[in-house]
């Protein structure tokens, strides 16, 4: 198996691992979102807690340039670790929801 396709299978095992996950309080549809020709890669609520409307980003990744960009983390978990247990290397994670000047701040990689 090639980097690409190990990374492509960490993303989405860890997205269908927290996609198990559903609010027990809320009316909620939880989507995998998965387009392996284009490297993105989402995990999405839709639906209703009480009267307010829920819909919105958990999980973004996108596979560029042969790396894994987080481009959105709605949650306290620290994906960028999980990634690694699942093979993808530390220089090939992009902490791209922060600003690239403070890349060389994370423990990951420090440009794109």
């Amino acid at each position: 198996m090639d980097k690409i396709e190990k990374y492509r299978n960490a993303i989405m095992e860890l997205i269908q691992k927290y996609g198990n996950f559903k609010p027990s309080n809320a009316e909620v549809d939880v989507q995998l979102i998965f387009d392996t020709e284009r490297d993105h890669y989402l995990l999405y609520t839709v639906g209703w807690q009480k009267d307010d409307r829920a819909h919105g980003c958990v999980f973004h990744f996108d596979i560029i340039g042969g790396k894994v960009w987080i481009q959105h983390n709605g949650t306290d978990v620290e994906v960028g670790e999980e990634l690694m247990e699942r093979g993808v290397a530390r220089e090939d994670i992009v902490v791209a929801f922060h600003p690239p000047e403070m890349w060389k701040f994370t423990d990951y990689a420090k440009s794109a």
